[in-house]
């Protein structure tokens, strides 16, 4: 793929400028977004992704419009999947309303530094080292086990770093804006704004580590690759206060993106048998194995999607409604209960004062 350094310039230059106007807006007027606002944000990001599938599509072929919505829907999969934990950390810390905003900005701002990072490393050990895709691969399907094992996401927002800076820093429990440190009596403390800030620039750098060597399980061109992270990210913060009490119904969520990036975690192990160059394998020579294209790795990602969220939906619902004739039978048996002393000729009168 043959990308210009305009098309780079551009892309990066229209991505910094979203990221300034949400931090310039946000920091104005600090607030809860209405269903409404994230609507209208969401929308306008995913306008512009399928429109940017569609332009790599005609300029640049088929089969690189279809890398990058593959890869697209892939890291937006997990960047839902990631909400969870998102919503455990605000909950952990009982961040304001009105500062959750800000808080999730600088966590996709972190987000984006990270993966940026991660994608340039990728590169680099790809174009040098064809035996990566095996640890890719290893690693996918490693982490397809742990979703499994870990489908509850029973954690709480403290991971190691942050009780780390709990138990060695300074820290105190106002709240004041996103200043990440307040002067008292002269001694500066750490604000909870620290803390939610480290909690989510951790878990990001967790994210980075998992979806970097998925999507590269489907596309190795990084222009695409840095630009499917970018339009999976810039919806997140509309997607977390839009899908707030949906994403606990994708309950079935995990499940799906395990079978998914199993799915990549094969056919990056197959590719490398395909490319392959260690000397104990075959005796450095390739192996000749059928490799998964990218039409059928996007119609797997839909439809396991697809399956997923109508089933989660279906559970959750079936659950509510049986949460809800549990509740409707007990009214019932209580009253029942009341009806036999009075047919057993027991008055409600009160007692006779002369017997």
């Amino acid at each position: 793929m043959n990308v210009s350094g305009l098309e780079w310039a551009i892309t990066l230059g229209v991505t910094i400028a979203i990221i300034i106007f949400d931090v310039i807006v946000i920091a104005r007027n600090p607030h809860e977004p209405t269903m409404k606002e994230c609507g209208k944000a969401l929308s306008v990001y995913v306008t512009l992704a399928i429109l940017f599938g569609l332009w790599t599509w005609f300029f640049h072929g088929g089969q690189y419009g279809l890398e990058f919505f593959a890869g697209w829907l892939t890291e937006y999969s997990l960047s839902v999947d990631n909400l969870f934990i998102f919503i455990i950390i605000m909950a952990s810390f009982n961040v304001p309303k009105k500062y959750q905003q800000e808080a999730l900005m600088v966590g996709i701002i972190l987000a984006l530094i990270f993966r940026g990072i991660f994608i340039a490393i990728g590169a680099v050990a790809i174009n040098q080292f064809s035996w990566v895709f095996y640890i890719f691969g290893l690693f996918l399907v490693y982490t397809a086990w742990s979703l499994i094992k870990d489908n509850d996401h029973d954690d709480d927002g403290d991971n190691a770093v942050v009780k780390f800076a709990r138990n060695h820093l300074a820290t105190t429990d106002k709240w004041d804006g996103l200043r990440l440190w307040i002067k008292e009596d002269g001694k500066r403390l750490m604000t909870p704004m620290f803390l939610v800030i480290v909690a989510l620039g951790t878990t990001d750098l967790i994210f980075a580590l998992d979806s970097i060597p998925a999507i590269y399980g489907l596309t190795q061109e990084p222009y695409l690759v840095f630009a499917a992270n970018v339009f999976a990210l810039m919806g997140l913060r509309q997607l977390y206060f839009l899908l707030g009490g949906l994403v606990q119904r994708l309950v079935y969520l995990s499940y799906g993106l395990a079978f998914i990036l199993a799915f990549i975690g094969v056919k990056l192990f197959l590719h490398a048998l395909h490319e392959n160059e260690l000397p104990f394998i075959n005796g450095g020579e390739h192996v000749a194995v059928p490799e998964i294209n990218t039409l059928l790795s996007l119609g797997v990602i839909i439809v396991t999607l697809a399956i997923t969220t109508v089933a989660s939906l279906y559970k959750t619902r079936n659950d509510s409604k049986k949460d809800v004739d549990a509740d409707s039978t007990v009214e019932p048996t209580e009253n029942s209960a009341v009806k036999p002393a009075k047919d057993a000729g027991e008055s409600s009168r009160p007692a006779d004062p002369n017997h």
